[in-house]
């Protein structure tokens, strides 16, 4: 792997023991009856752990959407045409989407990325880290090549950088790319030794007939690429997308600074199996945001071991359910450095 991710996976530690059991100590002393906080209590003890601070304070909270176009959906595996991408991402920039308004309910920053949309976009919103125009079509070929993952995922990790000095210290996660729902597909089974069925779902909207077009389109590919999920990057060229790398990247960014980061939907998860696997200890700093209606995402969050947060049937991605996820998690450490302890009222 190239230098930089090596670098920055020799970097990824686990999660500060002493600093989440503080942290829980401290729940237990608050003014209540004991644990009945249920798991906002536990959330705010692993988001201590994951800072290395017993309490970690007020954080200063980002999403990240990553986007990227995939030759893969000029097979029909989505019920949206391929230029929807390049008019989702005007959508962000102009703030008119869906994660906008949830970002600006929740106080985070929107950083929106071009890895790979077909037409570039021009404006100051987005950043453009473009490593190609749009993937090939998995069906025949890799998808990119193992240079291009790479770069993508370095672009994921200089993202990460930036915010990181900048004071960010909370990350949500989000994606936009027509037919990546069969990029993340392909990936999680190649990487969970899935059958596809397991791993497809309806995506934007597709009825059955469609969904066992995708289903078959998923097998054809996995049978393709089968030689490969040894290497998770391997995996990641031949089946992924560009904005699943650059989230790779984000992932173990954020968890080589202790920054904890909040895992979207099915998409998201792909690239959290990856960050996964190439670091195992980088899990300790993921938050599974919700739990999409993709039958593949409960799949990917029992591999990660990862509770979600939320559970509201959501499936539109963009990171909507990660940016939703964000109060919970603010109102968590809220309570740990605000609320009142017995001690404190003289009990």
């Amino acid at each position: 792997m190239s230098d930089l991710i090596a670098e920055t996976v020799a970097a990824i530690r686990p999660a500060d023991a002493a600093a989440r059991d503080a942290a829980a100590a401290e729940m237990g002393q608050k003014l209540k009856p004991p644990g009945s906080l249920g798991r906002l209590e536990m959330l705010a003890a692993r988001l201590a752990g994951i800072r290395g601070a017993a309490d970690p304070g007020t954080p200063t909270p980002a999403v990240v959407v990553c986007a990227a176009d995939h030759g893969v959906a000029a097979d029909g595996v989505s019920a949206f045409p391929q230029q929807v991408t390049g008019l989702m991402v005007d959508s962000f920039a102009a703030g008119g989407a869906a994660v906008c308004v949830l970002a600006r309910e929740q106080g985070a920053r929107l950083v929106v990325a071009d890895l790979g949309v077909l037409e570039p976009r021009d404006h100051p919103a987005v950043l453009d880290r473009r490593v190609r125009a749009g993937t090939a079509s998995s069906l025949t070929g890799p998808a990119m090549s193992r240079e291009e993952a790479e770069t993508a995922v370095g672009h994921g990790i200089g993202i990460v950088e930036e915010l990181v000095a900048d004071g960010v210290d909370l990350v949500a996660l989000g994606e936009m790319g027509i037919g990546n729902t069969t990029a993340a597909s392909a990936l999680t089974a190649l990487l969970l030794g899935l059958p596809a069925a397991e791993a497809v779902g309806r995506g934007t909207g597709l009825d059955d007939e469609q969904l066992a077009h995708k289903v078959d389109v998923v097998d054809r590919i996995v049978r393709l690429h089968s030689g490969v999920p040894s290497d998770p990057l391997d995996a990641l060229a031949a089946v992924g997308g560009l904005e699943i790398a650059a989230l790779v990247g984000v992932v173990l960014g954020c968890a080589a600074h202790r920054v904890p980061v909040v895992v979207d939907g099915f998409i998201t998860g792909s690239a959290a199996l990856v960050a996964a696997q190439l670091a195992p200890e980088s899990v300790d700093a993921m938050i599974a945001g919700h739990r999409s209606v993709e039958p593949g995402h409960t799949v990917q969050l029992k591999a990660l071991g990862l509770d979600p947060v939320l559970d509201l049937e959501l499936r539109l991605g963009e990171g909507s359910g990660a940016t939703l996820a964000l109060g919970v998690l603010r109102s968590s450490l809220a309570i740990l450095s605000d609320m009142a302890t017995f001690e404190s009222i003289g009990l």
